[in-house]
């Protein structure tokens, strides 16, 4: 491994979370191998490190020594023959290799066809549903959605909901409601022609209903947890343990959240009394999480949702906390969450996903 790709695994341990995170992001491996000031290995720490540090409120701008492993697996340079055994049995996609000074050398990484046998299988939401809320208008992609509903915007070839759907088919799933509204028509003859393996049921909304209002109008009576999705996101995550977190933390409504990461482009200025200049940021970054558009919900909280009105996901969300309701939040990195609500994150999606895209057909 060439030292730029090297570097994006090694973290210094007075880094904060947050940059943990996006290093993380960056080799793609869900894990950040820590450091002293003298090279040492001192840790490591996982996506699901952070996911349980940030579930417990855990500050993001802490040292990542706060929060990593400190015994990580590793092995010295003479004994590299033993690595694959080793991460096999310890169902780990990367693992350092030391000199006897205890400095990272190397990284050894399974290869796609090794992480297919090595990796835990999915869990299996056969009997799960999942509900697509496909009805909007998608005016912030305007002008491609006065030809195409937001849907059906190919993202490489492939329409953007198929995508979506294709992610809770690699759970099982096969039992779909699809809230539709504009142009529906078209949504509904591409996959009768597609003629998938899995079953989607149609919702027509008979006015705009907003990102929650229409689930009310699906006959069928859920008996357990469903899943809500909006129709121009990719979510890259685990959806078996992302039920498993709702069902364990016994929340009525759990919402995938999304780290996003703002820098401010100026120096801001904190001041005090009479103007007097008190200290300066350079460019600061700013942390939040963001609603992602992925839900999973209990079926009592649809009797939330009033009939024939505007009603959006906030406003349930809003409704369930006031009844006393407990709704909870799974947390995923920045990149784990691709969004083409806006044009610039079509490209965005397209760049993440590898695809090299024709030119964009003309309005």
């Amino acid at each position: 491994m060439n030292q730029d790709k090297l570097s994006n695994f090694i973290g210094g341990a007075s880094i904060s979370v947050v940059d943990a995170m996006a290093k993380i992001d960056l080799n793609a491996r869900g894990i950040l191998f820590i450091e002293d000031e003298s090279g040492i290995l001192q840790g490591c720490i996982s996506d699901g490190d952070i996911r349980r540090w940030i579930l417990k409120a855990g500050d993001l701008g802490v040292p990542v020594s706060d929060v990593m492993n400190i015994a990580p697996k590793y092995l010295f340079a003479e004994e590299r023959r033993r690595a694959w055994s080793l991460m096999e049995r310890e169902a780990i996609t990367a693992l350092p290799i030391l000199d006897r000074r205890r400095h990272i050398i190397d990284i050894e990484l399974l290869s796609e066809g090794d992480k297919n046998q090595n990796k835990k299988s999915k869990k299996n939401l056969s009997m799960v549903p999942v509900v697509v809320m496909a009805g909007g208008e998608g005016t912030r992609l305007y002008p491609y959605t006065k030809i195409l509903p937001k849907p059906l915007i190919p993202i490489g070839d492939i329409p953007i909901v198929e995508r979506i759907l294709d992610c809770y088919v690699e759970y099982g799933i096969t039992k779909f409601y699809m809230t539709v509204n504009y142009k529906k028509g078209m949504i509904k003859s591409y996959f009768t022609d597609m003629a998938p393996s899995y079953h989607i049921e149609y919702v027509e909304e008979p006015k705009p209903l907003g990102t929650s209002g229409s689930i009310r109008l699906i006959e069928d009576k859920f008996n357990s947890p469903f899943f809500v999705t909006n129709c121009d996101a990719l979510i890259k995550a685990d959806y078996g343990d992302i039920y498993d977190y709702h069902i364990a933390s016994e929340n009525a409504i759990t919402m995938v959240s999304a780290l996003k990461n703002i820098t401010i482009p100026y120096g801001i200025i904190h001041s005090g009394g009479n103007g007097e200049i008190q200290s300066m940021d350079e460019k600061p970054k700013l942390s939040y999480f963001i609603n992602t558009g992925m839900y999973v919900i209990n079926p009592e909280i649809i009797e939330l949702i009033p009939d024939d009105i505007m009603f959006h996901m906030t406003h349930l969300v809003d409704a369930a906390m006031k009844r006393g309701n407990k709704v909870g939040m799974y947390p995923i990195s920045e990149d784990s969450f691709l969004d083409m609500g806006e044009l610039s994150g079509m490209k965005r999606m397209e760049e993440k996903l590898n695809i090299v895209s024709e030119e964009r057909w003309k309005i």
